[in-house]
């Protein structure tokens, strides 16, 4: 398995001088429901990704030619960026 198939391994960077979301004052709690409705699409969504990122690794283990390499790069960075928007909006639900 690839290092970045794990994805709720690694946590998202925090730039300089921002609290984690678990520290930030919420404006507005979210109902503990419509919470508990998103959590369960973030998790369903995390396998989504998690399909896409193991795909995107087997075939770049291929070999490819220069242009199916480019659209590799670029379906493998839109999903790390998925997964990366995913943690977030996991660690601001954990945070309510």
């Amino acid at each position: 398995m690839p290092p970045h198939a794990k994805m709720e391994a690694t946590s998202a960077s925090q730039p300089e001088n921002t609290p984690p979301a678990s520290e930030k004052p919420s404006a507005a709690r979210i109902p503990p429901e419509i919470n508990a409705r998103l959590r369960t699409l973030a998790h369903d969504l995390s396998n989504a990704i998690e399909t896409v990122m193991q795909a995107s690794y087997l075939l770049a283990q291929a070999k490819l030619d220069d242009t199916n390499a480019k659209w590799l790069g670029l379906i493998d960075q839109a999903v790390r960026d998925a997964a990366r928007i995913n943690r977030e909006i996991r660690d601001i639900l954990r945070a309510q």
